[in-house]
Formats: C-alpha cells, structure tokens, sequence
C-alpha cells in the first residue's frame, strides 16, 4: 500500500508539474512595450500565420498562441483579420481571439485631401483592399446617388472612422456617404436651397475657401464673395482654381502662363463655377458658411505683410489698390 501510495504521489506531482507547465505555456504573456498590429490576409496557412506572429510577438509566445491555437481550431478555422495585440495579452487569449475572429477595428483619418487619387491612396493605406480597389467602388456606387464624377469628393467628410480591415471598399464606400448624407439634413439642405445651391456646390464653394485661405474665421467670408461673384454672372477668378488645373498647388504667385491653363477648373477662363471641389471641405467650414451673414464684397487679396489675412473690398479701384501693394511686396521678397 505504501508503495501504491508513493507512485501515485509521484504521479500526481509529475501530472502537477506537466498541467502547471502547460498552463503557464498558453498562459504566456506579450511582454512588449507597445502595442503591436497582427494582419492576417485570407487563406494564410498555418506555417504563415506563426512566421506573422513571431515577428510581431516573438518566437516564445508565437509558439504558445499556436500551441492554443492548433487545439481548439479546426482545418477550416481562418483568422483573416487585424488585430491589435496589447502589452500583457495572454497567448491563449490571443488564440481564442484568432479563432473566432474578434478583430480590431482600425482607425481611418483623413484631411486636406484634393483628389479621388489621393483619397483611394490614404483609405487603402489602412485597409485590406487596393487603392485601384477603392477607386472602382467610388465609380460603381456614387453615381447612383447622384455625383459625377469631378463631384465624389462632395460624397464625403473630412473626419476618423473605425472599420474592419476586412471590409470590402464598397461597404467603406457606403458607410462614408451615409456619413455625409447624416450632416446633410434637412434643415441644411433648406439653407443651402435659400442661397441657390444644392449640397454639391456649397462644397465646391467652401474647398475654394479653405483653399484660399488657412485661417478659419474668413473662410465663410471668402465663399459668400464668391457666392456674390456667382450671383452676378462674374467669372470667379479664383487663384486656388488656376493652382488646380496646373495640378500644383505650392505656386505662390499666379502668373499670366497659368491663367492662360485650359481647364474647366480655371475660373479665369471659365465662367460659373468649376466641375467639382477643389479639396474635400471640412464640416465646420460648410456649416459657417450655411451661418454666415451676407456680404457685398466681390473681391479679396491677400494682405502684404503676408499675415493670411485678407482685404475685402466691394468696389474694383479699392481691390486694385489692394492688390498694389500685395505685388509690392511680393518683389520685395523675391517671390515669382
């Protein structure tokens, strides 16, 4: 009996030491300082997915995650997803997240975006799908709702959203416009009305504002002198317009060569305004000039001790004295 007694103690200790040992394996903590992104693309074999998380984990706990992994999921079980593993994150909670997919939704920001190029470009950077992909989505869904082409960045918000990385550019495409067409409510669209415009030319009108001007308080101001200028049948003969269609917009000073630029987006040559937005505008600037009072300014130029701001003028002699001193002060400096 002792003997039967002494075997099974050592037993139980050496089953002890073995369960003990195992659940400190799956119990296996990422001990990085940071948070780290885990992306695993569909159909990523199982030799794949261990390379991925060891070179986001390292190889003691990619091989607990693993070890997890491998016992609760079947051959048909595909992680696709991004997931964001936090400092202290145990392996087997890693792999449970692995197994049934618990993804992290990733965050998308985006500004001062000028072209549908550039908008594919940042969206798709964050994404699983392609830039091209994203484009393609653009051109198969939007013109449904109403936009033309030179119009999709009218179709969406400067702002943050959170998505899957698996989501498919169509389902992104969707979930942005119905962002945008929430701001869009009735009683905006009823104060666009009374100015004359739809949605679609408020934007036009505020990304030629944002582009002429960085500070925010004279943004309003800038598109109702435009708003004016439209309302009188006079050509807008927007500087930011010009930069668009050269398609450069670091020049500084705007000479007779751009003006000269064919382009229905060079408002010196063509009357009304252009095909679409300059740049996607931001929510504040459509709202302050949705608010904003009228005015009867028809022109603007930059001040000449290049603070930002601008003189406004109502009459052309005091523009043009205006503008006088703003190209006094341009050669003074040197700018071409």
């Amino acid at each position: 009996m002792k003997r039967i007694l002494f075997f099974f103690a050592i037993f139980v200790v050496v089953v002890g030491a073995v369960g003990l040992g195992i659940w400190n394996y799956v119990n296996a903590p990422y001990r990085g300082d940071t948070a780290t992104w885990v992306y695993v693309p569909e159909g990523t074999s199982r030799a794949v997915l261990t390379d991925t998380l060891r070179s986001a984990l390292g190889k003691r706990v990619a091989g607990s995650v693993m070890a997890a992994f491998k016992v609760v999921a079947s051959d048909s079980i595909d992680p696709h997803g991004a997931y964001l593993i936090q400092p202290g994150d145990r392996a087997k909670d890693i792999a449970r997240r692995l197994v049934r997919r618990r993804q992290t939704p990733v965050r998308v920001t985006f500004n001062n975006i000028r072209t549908r190029e550039q908008l594919a470009e940042r969206i798709s950077s964050a994404m699983e799908f392609s830039a091209e992909e994203f484009s393609a989505a653009m051109s198969e869904i939007l013109p449904g709702s109403g936009f033309k082409p030179p119009e999709f960045l009218a179709a969406f918000m400067p702002d943050t959203y959170e998505f899957y990385w698996t989501e498919s550019p169509r389902r992104v495409v969707r979930k942005l416009l119905e962002h945008r067409n929430k701001f869009w409510t009735d009683k905006r669209r009823t104060e666009a009305s009374a100015l004359g415009l739809t949605a679609v030319k408020v934007a036009i009108l505020c990304s030629i504002a944002e582009e002429e001007t960085n500070n925010r308080s004279e943004r309003a101001t800038v598109g109702r002198l435009y708003l004016n200028r439209l309302r009188r049948g006079m050509k807008l003969q927007a500087d930011p317009t010009v930069k668009y269609a050269v398609g450069d917009f670091s020049i500084r000073r705007i000479l007779g060569k751009h003006l000269r630029t064919e382009s229905p987006y060079n408002t010196y040559k063509v009357a009304g305004l252009p095909p679409g937005p300059i740049r996607m505008p931001e929510r504040q600037t459509i709202e302050d000039f949705l608010a904003a009072p009228d005015n009867n300014y028809l022109y603007m130029c930059a001040k000449e001790d290049f603070s930002g701001l601008h003189n406004f003028s109502h009459d052309f002699a005091t523009h043009q004295a205006n503008a006088r001193r703003y190209q006094q002060a341009l050669n003074a400096r040197g700018i071409k």
